[in-house]
């Protein structure tokens, strides 16, 4: 399925733009299962739906994806190549408040269990990513932080 899912050109918001379009997003996303809404730029995107670590409340937002060859979706905590890692992938990585996650997918809804890719796994998914999404690598040349991939393999059926 990783064949071929370049996406159009297109772009990149300043980082303080990032938080105000990605809630617009998620907002127009949750109106629609129009299939034009749920790709942008040649990407489709799904919403993921976190606890959020200190404040105990359900965050939301807009992600682009992309599938690696098992058909399984990856996304890119890159922030357009911030000096930080978003606040959803912190609230993600908290295993303790966040065991699984929800996310949407256009008309699917699943819970996952998110997978932090490292060692190998991540070196193999990087370098397939990139090859179809090279905007990653000027994203990792902007930062001293390496963009952390994360795996949202489908678990089962449910409201996120």
């Amino acid at each position: 399925m990783s064949e071929d899912q370049r996406n159009e050109a297109f772009e990149t918001p300043p980082i303080d733009e990032i938080p105000g379009i990605t809630k617009q997003h998620v907002a127009y996303l949750e109106t629609t299962t129009d299939e034009a809404a749920w790709t942008s730029a040649g990407m489709r995107h799904l919403v993921l739906t976190t606890v959020g670590r200190r404040s105990g409340k359900e965050h939301k937002v807009a992600l682009p994806y992309w599938c690696d060859g098992q058909g399984r979706r990856i996304v890119a905590a890159s922030y357009a190549g911030g000096p930080r890692n978003p606040a959803w992938f912190h609230n993600l990585a908290d295993k303790n408040v966040n065991p699984e996650v929800g996310i949407q997918d256009r008309e699917e809804i699943v819970r996952v269990e998110a997978e932090i890719l490292n060692g190998d796994d991540y070196a193999r998914t990087w370098e397939a990513l990139t090859r179809d999404r090279p905007y990653y690598i000027d994203y990792q040349a902007r930062c001293r932080r390496r963009i952390p991939l994360i795996r949202l393999p489908a678990r089962r059926t449910g409201e996120p």
